[in-house]
């Protein structure tokens, strides 16, 4: 298994519609690990896609981390496996558009499992991850954080997981006020499919970080295949 800088476990759509309509949009295909055209949709989706694009179509579950000492990964590919065996399919309700902050994003409608499916793999890949960097802590401007979030920054090398976990697919980077309107619309556009309605999540996607900063998908593992 070829070996990456970085690692994460991602939600991405199996092949097909919803998962080329992500790839298309960002302008980067995580399956295939390739760049791909971007559409014409009233708005210029390059540089407002910049940041998303080099971690593809997904929503995060295991945020990223480099590897252990002692850990390679096939073990991490294994422990990943086992966990994703023993969890159940989840459904995500209502997919929509939402603004977080100054980005846009899908988002759920409703609270869904899929929290839960996130903090057990938070947890239990968490012997798989390297202790942050001091400078890689700094970079998560912790002074900007709440008490628990630096505590959560401190233990799993993330803030926003556990309780501060939010099930997102990032669309967009930071916009503009001035750009909110005429984006959203072209993301309703866009994804008008999709919008509504459930996502059912039936297997998690191991993810690597090339050397130039894209990420990759390594392999998928279902979720279920070992429950009782």
């Amino acid at each position: 298994m070829q070996r990456f800088g970085r690692y994460a476990v991602f939600y991405t759509p199996p092949p097909g519609p919803f998962a080329l309509a992500g790839a298309r949009w960002l302008g980067w295909d995580l399956a295939e690990g390739q760049a791909v055209a971007q559409p014409e949709c009233g708005v210029a989706l390059g540089p407002i896609t910049d940041r998303p694009r080099r971690y593809g179509f997904h929503a995060t579950l295991k945020p990223p981390f480099a590897l252990a000492e002692g850990c390679d990964p096939a073990d991490l590919a294994t422990r990943l496996s086992d966990l994703a065996a023993m969890q159940a399919p989840v459904t995500v309700p209502d997919l929509t558009l939402a603004r977080i902050g100054r980005f846009l994003a899908l988002v759920p409608g409703a609270a869904s499992e899929v929290d839960a499916l996130a903090a057990v793999l938070v947890t239990g890949l968490d012997p798989c991850r390297a202790p942050l960097t001091p400078e890689a802590r700094a970079r998560r401007r912790p002074e900007r954080l709440t008490e628990g979030q630096r505590a959560l920054l401190d233990r799993y090398g993330y803030p926003f997981v556990l309780d501060q976990f939010r099930f997102h697919m990032t669309l967009t980077g930071p916009l503009d006020p001035a750009m909110r309107a005429p984006v959203q619309e072209a993301a309703q556009h866009h994804f008008a499919p999709v919008l509504g309605r459930a996502l059912r999540i039936d297997d998690v996607t191991l993810c690597g970080e090339d050397d130039a900063g894209r990420f990759h998908a390594v392999a998928r593992f279902p979720l279920g295949v070992g429950r009782p």
